[in-house]
């Protein structure tokens, strides 16, 4: 019976009691602190051990990168889906109703929608292409011939007017006209606007096309440059003059509490049994540029994740040499009774911890970096001088990012669980040495 103390190649001593031949080994808890000891021990690789100290800095770089980048770019794609989307219902009805006939009726068939459950607006309008010309430009335009109450109903306006007002609307021959469009033109709010329509008066020799005049009587920005550039919005009346729609209007859009549960607001307009109308959903009318987002934004999931795999085979190769390097260390241990398990759990605090600490780095990095998407994107156009996210090219003026909980907490299981994964078959691999040969040949 003697008392000894073997050193590792590590350098960490591990004493043991009196020997004791013969008598069964203790049970070691799992994750002890000689596991945590070991395996922090083997993350702060000495100078000999530099290459694989860097192989582990870049796997915790990967593994950071990947989740952060995922999360910023998945929070910009449902950032950039959600403000299109919007624009596209702030300006738009949920519910197009349009008829084969002029809607005469139209006063009395909104009072009807109106009293539905789930409908929160009805707007009768009047809608037509037009060229705007002032003696600086000329452009084509989109007029929407609405009421006050219509145009006020419609938020993404209404709030968003920067000269002018929409006070009166209903009682003036003026026009409101996007911002884009007034800097075209070069006009601004009391400036003379003349609009040519397509059909006018027809006389012997052929239908000759509309002009009139019009004073602008406010400029409203919504966001999207698309709209910005081409709306024009008219009081009804004067619009039913213009386009010589008499008593009449195009169509009547409807504006629901939810839009998501449009169809089965559309089911109880339907019950109402107006002849002759038809009924067209906002989903219906941008499924395709609705779809083809969706697709971009799970092509992008995919395409990015696979830069945490990759970091993750980053790690499974460092792991696997710092397993070969420390192949005497672990015949030693083995041979002071240290069971399998232990071995394994050793090398898998060693890889996790990599993954999980570069994982959460990234995570904090990701949600840094989405709260002040915008303001970044301010510095580099200033240090660069080019111009990043073009609204021209994008239809919005600002950098969008939303970032949904559920789908970042995916982001961050993911990037914990390939890490995880990445160390199993190395920790294997370890627990699995054979003492004697480690010995010999380590």
């Amino acid at each position: 019976m003697t008392d000894t103390t073997i050193a590792g190649a590590s350098g960490v001593e591990v004493a043991t009691g009196r020997a004791t031949i013969g008598r069964p080994r203790a049970k070691v808890a799992p994750f002890a602190p000689f596991e945590w000891l070991l395996a922090m021990r083997y993350l702060r690789a000495r100078r000999s051990e530099g290459f694989i100290s860097v192989i582990a800095g870049f796997s915790f770089a990967g593994i950071m990168l990947g989740v952060a980048t995922l999360i910023i770019v998945m929070a910009v794609m449902n950032g950039f889906r959600k403000e299109l989307v919007g624009k596209i219902l702030g300006l738009n009805g949920h519910v197009v109703v349009n008829r084969t006939v002029p809607f005469a009726d139209y006063v009395d068939v909104a009072h009807r929608m109106r009293a539905v459950a789930g409908v929160k607006t009805v707007i009768p309008l009047i809608e037509g292409q037009v060229m705007t010309s002032t003696q600086a430009n000329a452009l084509g335009g989109n007029v929407r011939g609405m009421s006050e109450a219509s145009i006020k109903s419609l938020g993404l306006v209404a709030n968003n007017v920067r000269d002018g007002t929409l006070d009166g609307f209903d009682n003036q021959s003026g026009i409101a006209i996007g911002i884009r469009l007034a800097e075209n033109l070069r006009v601004g709010v009391g400036d003379p606007v003349t609009l040519i329509g397509p059909k006018g008066a027809c006389t012997p020799f052929g239908c000759l096309p509309r002009t009139k005049t019009y004073t602008v009587s406010s400029i409203f920005e919504m966001g999207m440059n698309e709209y910005d550039k081409i709306m024009i919005f008219m009081p009804l009346e004067e619009a039913q003059k213009f386009f010589t729609r008499e008593a009449t209007v195009d169509a009547v859009e409807i504006i629901t509490n939810d839009p998501e549960t449009v169809a089965d607001t559309i089911s109880k307009l339907r019950a109402l049994d107006v002849p002759g109308v038809h009924f067209s959903d906002w989903k219906a009318r941008n499924e395709t540029f609705i779809r083809v987002l969706d697709v971009e934004r799970a092509m992008m999931f995919i395409i990015l994740s696979l830069i945490i795999i990759v970091a993750a085979f980053n790690i499974i190769s460092g792991l696997m040499m710092l397993v070969k390097d420390k192949g005497r260390d672990i015949g030693i241990l083995r041979t002071m009774g240290a069971p399998k398990a232990a071995i394994m759990r050793v090398f898998l605090i060693t890889g996790a911890s990599i993954g999980v600490v570069g994982t959460i780095a990234g995570f904090i990095i990701g949600v840094v970096f989405t709260r002040n998407i915008e303001e970044i994107r301010q510095f580099v156009m200033r240090l660069t001088g080019h111009t990043v996210f073009d609204p021209n090219f994008y239809y919005l003026t600002r950098m969008p990012a939303d970032m949904d909980p559920t789908e970042t907490a995916l982001i961050v299981a993911m990037g914990l669980a390939l890490a995880v994964l990445a160390t199993i078959y190395p920790s294997w691999r370890a627990s699995r040495l054979d003492p004697v040969e480690a010995l010999r040949y380590g």
